[in-house]
Parts: C-alpha cells; sequence; structure tokens
C-alpha cells in the first residue's frame, strides 16, 4: 500500500518552518519563513491568517514563526525567532503577546 496525501495545503510563499496538527478541531497551522501563520481545515481550504501584531510588522522587522503549537480548546501558540510569543484564537484574533530574551527549543 502507498500513502496518499489527504490534502495539498496552500498559502504560503516561502517555505515552510513549523506546524502543528489538532485533530480534535481539524486543523492544521502552519508558519513560513517570511510568515504570516496560516490555518487550514484538514480537507486543505483556507481559514484564517495569523497576524502578528502590527506594531512589530514592516519590512525591517518580519516575524518569522519558529514554533507553533495548537490546543483542543482553541488557542494556538507561537513563538517567533525574535522571542515573541503570541496567543491566538482559531478564529485569528491576537489573544496576548509576551516577549522573552530566552532560547526557546
Amino acid at each position: 500500500d502507498f500513502a496518499t496525501p489527504r490534502a495539498v495545503l496552500t498559502g504560503h510563499d516561502y517555505e515552510i518552518t513549523c506546524a502543528a496538527i489538532c485533530a480534535e478541531l481539524g486543523l492544521v497551522i502552519s508558519g513560513s519563513k517570511e510568515g504570516p501563520c496560516l490555518i487550514h481545515s484538514m480537507n486543505g481550504d483556507l481559514l484564517r491568517t495569523l497576524e502578528g501584531p502590527e506594531r512589530l510588522q514592516g519590512p525591517e522587522s518580519c516575524l518569522r514563526p519558529k514554533l507553533i503549537q495548537a490546543s483542543r480548546e482553541g488557542h494556538c501558540v507561537i513563538y517567533y525567532e525574535n522571542g515573541l510569543f503570541c496567543v491566538f484564537s482559531v478564529n485569528g484574533r491576537l489573544q496576548a503577546t509576551m516577549e522573552t530574551d530566552d532560547k526557546i527549543r
């Protein structure tokens, strides 16, 4: 038997750097090298774009997602290369941010 993809997810312009699957909610969340993060359904439909805080956006301060984790309660935590944590709802609303100088792996 050969494995075949269930869906092809599109929408990123650059290489994927992190991804998380929330099977309970039927979501796939992915981040690319030059941002932003996208939420897809398991069927491949693009549902939302997760944009970081406006104060940090712009050509010289691109938010590059490094780690993503989704919860079954509908929260998505994204850690960006610049030390910023963001918590989003699955509806795409930014709920909280926190900056750290620690190296997160």
